[in-house]
């Protein structure tokens, strides 16, 4: 996915490609950890010295002596062996806060997909686990910055109600209500029980459950599918595979297409189709909707998907990069310093609503996505059901309140001067400001939506910061320290938004 080179309403992306333009080369601006080294840095002289056949430092000279006559640019230094250091002037930074409005740092592709993200997808043979909430928190979550970004986004959730599975969660009911042992590898635990209290297809009543749970945690899914409906397709599509008969049954030819193997379409035993053929249906179920990318959120336990996905769409005729698998990692629950052991059969589970009755929403959504789905992640329910400011998304939220608070002291039309200086704290949060948009735009391409958690806790940090040390209201530069906190509060807002949290007004 390639993001627009417009750049209207991003000042840092405006600045680099003035630079760009004296440079010859693609200038990419960093923030330097250390901020005597400028506000902004690039390595561009370092890149490009080989091609110019000059030395870095000689290059990075001329580089700077040039940036310097920018209006945007206060001054610019070499540093080490050729990097090029930065300082943006006051004007600048004042004129690039101006900019940041309700949809700032909202994307524009040159050209726009349809995606489907499908997530969740929990077989309906009990309530969803924590696992699945990640599936679902994380899916969500990459929906949302791929529609910020500027895409048209469809959120999908396939129940898995055919199959072996749910007919053993039929059956492990049943024998619950007959006051029978329980079938051999039967699902267990005080919810079977509960359903086996209740008249009724238990399957139904599970399907409804999830469906409120879904809503509940703040994932707005889009359309529905049945594997039960999708089957009734796999018939039409099986002649449109490469296929071969071995072992009494009818196999896909998946490897010639880049799967790591063959795989089995029927089962031997009865002739009842097996669960790579509802795959294929599905995908071509998926593609024929006329998405551009469809989007599986799978678990860890589903790395062989990635090929067979990918071979079913190929078989199909279609591009196999429209297919893509995004595998997430496993989440463990640590409670009084022990990790709970997860076994839907066993009984031994942690559910979504357990989670959410005690930490919440908003701390279940946030530590679900706060680290990268290709890592495990460890909750602590102590630290996550913690009100204070130890919990990151009770400090970052607090953040969002602590501003809503300073506007509500806000009589009359604010005063007060633009400033020709601005403090340390001003410069630092108006630069963690400006990089919003970055931040969005690469949490959609790689998929990544823990970067906007990890953003927002830096910008909480440096909002404190400047809080601690400068009064807002009733200040002599009150009206550009409004905006500053408005701005703030705004990107608060659309950060915890991306990710399924709220913003407070009062805490």
């Amino acid at each position: 996915m390639t993001r627009s080179p417009d750049t209207t309403g991003n000042a840092v992306a405006r600045l680099a490609d003035r630079l760009s333009e004296l440079a010859g080369a693609a200038v990419v601006l960093e923030r330097p950890s250390d901020p005597s080294h400028g506000d902004y840095a690039t390595n561009v002289a370092l890149r490009t010295a080989p091609q110019h056949k000059q030395p870095p430092r000689e290059l990075a000279a001329d580089l700077a002596a040039r940036a310097a006559e920018l209006e945007e640019i206060e001054r610019a230094e070499v540093a080490g062996p050729g990097f090029l250091n930065l300082w943006v002037t006051t004007e600048w930074l004042v004129r690039a806060l101006a900019e940041i409005g309700a949809d700032y740092g909202a994307g524009a592709p040159e050209q726009a997909q349809k995606i489907q993200v499908e997530l969740i997808s929990a077989n309906p043979a009990g309530p969803l686990t924590v696992g699945s909430a990640r599936n679902g928190a994380y899916g969500d979550s990459v929906a949302r910055v791929l529609a910020y970004a500027g895409h048209e986004v469809e959120r999908e959730y396939y129940f898995n109600d055919a199959g072996r599975q749910v007919d053993l969660f039929r059956a492990s009911v049943e024998a619950r209500r007959r006051g029978d042992e329980l079938p051999e590898g039967g699902y267990q635990g005080e919810y079977i029980d509960e359903l086996a209290r209740v008249e009724g297809d238990p399957v139904a009543r599970m399907l409804e459950e999830i469906r409120r749970e879904i809503a509940e945690f703040r994932i707005p899914v889009d359309t529905w599918r049945h594997q039960g409906e999708i089957e009734k397709h796999v018939a039409e599509v099986l002649p449109k595979l490469d296929t071969f008969e071995a072992e009494g049954t009818i196999w896909a030819r998946t490897s010639a297409y880049e799967d790591d193997k063959d795989r089995p379409l029927v089962r031997s035993s009865d002739g009842s189709y097996l669960y790579f053929a509802a795959d294929v249906a599905y995908v071509r179920d998926k593609l024929e909707r006329g998405f551009d990318r469809a989007i599986y959120v799978l678990g860890a336990d589903h790395h062989g998907y990635v090929g067979r996905l990918k071979a079913a769409a190929a078989m199909l005729g279609y591009d196999p990069e429209r297919i893509e698998v995004l595998i997430y990692q496993l989440v463990h629950i640590v409670e009084g310093g022990e990790t709970k052991k997860i076994s839907k059969r066993r009984g031994d589970v942690v559910f979504l609503h357990e989670l959410i009755a005690k930490i919440g929403i908003d701390a279940a959504r946030w530590y679900l996505v706060s680290r990268g789905h290709d890592q495990p992640i460890d909750i602590d329910v102590d630290l996550a059901a913690d009100r204070t400011q130890k919990n990151p998304v009770y400090y970052v939220q607090y953040a969002h309140a602590r501003i809503a608070g300073i506007l509500r002291n806000v009589e009359g039309d604010s005063a007060g001067e633009t400033p020709t200086d601005l403090a340390s704290e001003e410069r630092d949060l108006i630069k963690r400001l400006l990089e919003f948009p970055l931040v969005v735009a690469e949490s959609a391409e790689r998929r990544a939506p823990h970067a906007i958690p990890i953003y927002a806790i830096r910008l909480a940090d440096d909002f404190h910061r400047f809080y601690h040390e400068h009064r807002v209201v009733g200040s002599e530069t009150e009206a550009f320290r409004l905006t500053l906190a408005r701005a703030t509060q705004s990107i608060i807002a659309r950060a915890l938004d991306l990710i399924g949290v709220e913003a407070p007004e009062r805490m």
